[in-house]
């Protein structure tokens, strides 16, 4: 028969059975109890979030200053265009669409100035396009009679809609105007389809305009002169940076490729990020095109001119998207399941290790040549050792035939000499020769690089390097040309013992 027992150490409750076993009886919490432990749940779980959120933001903030003063900048001029309605000469000379330039602000103000002056010209043209013929149109109509106004009317926002709407997929309009089609068709809408009678039509439409004139004006003025954020140069730090990551990736996918059983040190290795920097190059253009069109519109700043070549930067940045497309394919190599004997891999190392790091110095070079806006001495030093490392590796894979070929053995005891067939499959060298091909594939698409960033330095009347740093040039470029004698008597040994 159970029995009940406390127990003097705490407050629980336990229950003897007849079987010996006991079980301890928690007492219930109350309804109040459950909803308060709810509620600390709930706000700790909120408190949890919010201090993760200002870390983010604060790591963002940190990341890149700049955010933080484009933010500063649109609060800035938010408030001056604020004084519109505290200015009462103002305030009267707008009347109540002085909210219009509040409007604009907030949807003009970007983060460079050449995305600002864009957005404004698109606003201001697309509102005086669409004032003009919806005024025109609310005349024609007015005048036909109170049977053909709504007729014309109708028709004219049907047509002039839908063929503004059809604009924006065109990729030359969308890339420039998709924000002023759209203000389009806002204003046309809104203005073709008002009660107001033609003159009042009129003095609405001039108002509207000078608000936004306003609105426009004031964000230029505040991008432009307050921590101006230029389009033209952050398209071309990017382009550098590109180059740097391109050129990064093939050493970095090379060297892992014939790391002969872990024989880089830690140190020597590439990271991840550095080895898919190449992705970042592949994922740009859209980028690359939008800033392309920001940096036309904006005036001389720098050491950039008003008419400095923009769109030559969009074809240095084709050139290197296609040399990295044969780098993502060269580091497909790496992960590969088949894969080359190691004494074939250190035959075929040096020669290889040579082209990619010959490569990427001519990348380098051409980084440096933008970066400076200065020609390159030494270029063409260098384009000339990649092509003799190439032709190397043309020679180097033209031996792998004597691999392949029956070898000559002497019988022991004997005088005579018996062939006998290799036991190297051609599958066994494949995959080094599709290494070797990508390769000679990136040569070929780096001298295309070259071409592009010659005529940009042409077109844009680029100084030329001083001499002396050409010597200086010539001397790093030989950074991985050992000697391959050693590699090929490993490589006939192990010949001799198959």
């Amino acid at each position: 028969m159970a029995h009940q027992e406390k127990e003097t150490s705490g407050l629980e409750w336990r229950i003897t059975l007849g079987d010996g076993s006991s079980k301890s009886l928690v007492p219930e919490t109350g309804p109040i109890s459950r909803i308060w432990m709810g509620l600390k749940g709930l706000m700790a779980g909120l408190v949890l979030k919010v201090w993760k959120f200002l870390n983010k933001a604060w790591d963002i903030g940190v990341d890149d200053p700049r955010k933080v003063i484009h933010c500063l900048k649109a609060g800035m001029a938010l408030t001056i265009v604020s004084l519109v309605y505290f200015t009462r000469p103002l305030y009267e000379g707008v009347g109540g669409n002085a909210m219009w330039a509040v409007m604009t602000v907030v949807v003009v103000f970007e983060n460079t100035v050449g995305a600002t002056i864009s957005k404004s010209l698109n606003r201001v043209i697309g509102t005086t396009l669409a004032g003009f013929l919806a005024f025109g149109v609310h005349w024609v109509a007015s005048q036909s009679g109170q049977k053909f106004e709504p007729l014309i009317i109708g028709a004219s926002v049907f047509l002039l809609a839908t063929a503004a709407t059809f604009s924006r997929f065109i990729p030359s309009v969308k890339a420039r105007f998709d924000y002023g089609a759209l203000i389009f068709i806002l204003t046309f809408s809104l203005v073709a389809v008002s009660g107001y009678r033609v003159d009042k039509l009129f003095a609405l439409a001039h108002q509207r305009i000078s608000t936004i004139i306003i609105g426009t004006c004031l964000c230029i003025l505040v991008t432009m002169f307050i921590c101006p954020i230029w389009a033209g140069q952050e398209l071309h730090a990017l382009i550098c940076r590109n180059m740097d990551k391109l050129a990064g990736s093939l050493d970095g996918c090379v060297e892992e490729y014939f790391d002969h059983n872990g024989e880089l040190k830690d140190s020597d290795k590439h990271p991840d990020k550095k080895l898919l920097g190449y992705k970042c190059v592949l994922n740009s253009k859209t980028t690359e095109e939008s800033m392309a069109n920001f940096a036309r519109l904006e005036p001389a700043h720098g050491r950039f001119n008003f008419k400095h070549p923009w769109q030559q930067y969009l074809k240095i940045g084709a050139s290197m998207r296609s040399c990295a497309y044969s780098i993502e394919a060269l580091n497909s190599c790496i992960d590969s399941e088949n894969q080359a004997p190691e004494f074939i891999k250190k035959h075929m190392s040096n020669v290889c290790l040579k082209v990619s790091s010959n490569s990427s110095c001519v990348i380098k070079e051409l980084a440096k040549t933008i970066k400076t806006l200065k020609k390159s001495s030494s270029i063409d030093f260098l384009v000339e050792e990649m092509s003799s490392a190439v032709q190397d590796l043309q020679n180097e894979i033209k031996s792998l035939s004597n691999l392949l070929s029956p070898a000559e053995l002497l019988l022991p005891g004997s005088k005579e000499t018996e062939k006998t067939t290799s036991t190297i499959h051609l599958l066994e060298v494949l995959p080094v020769v599709s290494l070797a091909s990508l390769l000679i594939d990136i040569s070929s698409r780096i001298q295309d690089i070259v071409k592009t960033v010659e005529e940009l330095a042409n077109v844009a009347e680029f100084k030329a390097e001083a001499d002396d740093k050409a010597k200086q040039n010539q001397a790093n470029i030989n950074r991985i040309v050992p000697s391959q004698q050693n590699d090929d008597q490993q490589t006939m040994k192990a010949l001799e013992r198959v």
